[in-house]
């Protein structure tokens, strides 16, 4: 079976890059058991070994950034670091720049230079990293000058995974936001998970909210989450593996393993993703 696949969280995991993340972070990447890789990095060519073998076409790869600036949980991949990979593989990514509110200004600047001077699509946000929930004012800026550029926007919700972070993005957090941006596209990352169906909820009631698949394997997703991909949300779901915390192969495998539609599959793995980020000039 031909078809094409787009991951909307993809991650650029070269040592570099992971030698920056703070050591608290070791008990969550040793529970997901990629503690190894992390402390080692994965090289660019492998990553891309690791796609073409899962038969991932193109990945949106994130210029991710956490915890206020000047702190010891403060990391950053920075944007020209992942302009530089999308420059040597065109075809292959687009980037998605990271938002840190705790520099509000300064990161305005850097989410307009990476739209503008480097061509990203898209904007990141991780809330439990700065505290608040996503309709908290601080982000407000940032959610004006997306719509504003015309970009979605991908925020994690549902619950943090790292023991030291509260969790803060309950799904119903995008309610407000959906509703004071009505232009601005919001995608939920993560699922929402544990609340799926508050997930659904949001994303069915506002027609600007969409739900990223990333970072839960698919046979673990809730089945009231699959029912959705395959009936009234089958235009409201995008797929994403956050890799390497979920395999390529890995995600791909277990999606072929579910009681999907063909239609449904092709929006999941591929027309959501084309439509939302209007990417018709890409693909």
């Amino acid at each position: 079976m031909t078809r094409r696949i787009i991951d909307i969280v993809v991650n650029l995991w070269t040592p570099d890059l992971t030698a920056n993340y703070t050591p608290r972070l070791n008990a969550f990447w040793s529970a997901i058991k990629i503690l190894g890789e992390t402390s080692s990095g994965i090289g660019l060519e492998e990553q891309i070994r690791r796609m073409d073998a899962a038969g991932i076409e193109k990945g949106l790869m994130i210029a991710t950034t956490g915890g206020p600036v000047g702190s010891d949980i403060f990391f950053e991949k920075p944007v020209k670091r992942i302009a530089e990979v999308i420059a040597a593989h065109p075809r292959r990514f687009k980037g998605i720049v990271g938002l840190n509110p705790s520099s509000i200004m300064p990161w305005m600047r850097k989410l307009e230079e990476a739209v503008k001077e480097h061509g990203f699509i898209g904007a990141h946000l991780y809330p439990h990293w700065f505290g608040e929930a996503p309709d908290h004012r601080m982000y407000y800026p940032f959610y004006a000058k997306c719509a504003e550029l015309g970009i979605p926007i991908q925020i994690q919700v549902g619950h943090s995974a790292q023991a030291f972070l509260p969790t803060v993005a309950r799904p119903m957090s995008l309610d407000r936001v959906a509703i004071d941006f009505p232009d601005l596209k919001i995608i939920g990352i993560h699922i929402g998970y544990p609340w799926t169906e508050e997930m659904i909820s949001v994303a069915w009631k506002h027609k600007n909210v969409w739900i990223g698949s990333d970072a839960h394997a698919p046979r673990y997703w809730d089945p009231s989450f699959i029912r959705f991909i395959n009936s009234r949300g089958q235009d409201k779901v995008l797929f994403g593996t956050d890799w390497p915390v979920i395999d390529f192969e890995r995600s791909i495998v277990e999606i072929d393993a579910l009681d999907l539609k063909e239609s449904a599959r092709k929006k999941l793995l591929w027309e959501n993703a084309v439509r939302v980020y209007n990417l018709e000039s890409w693909v």
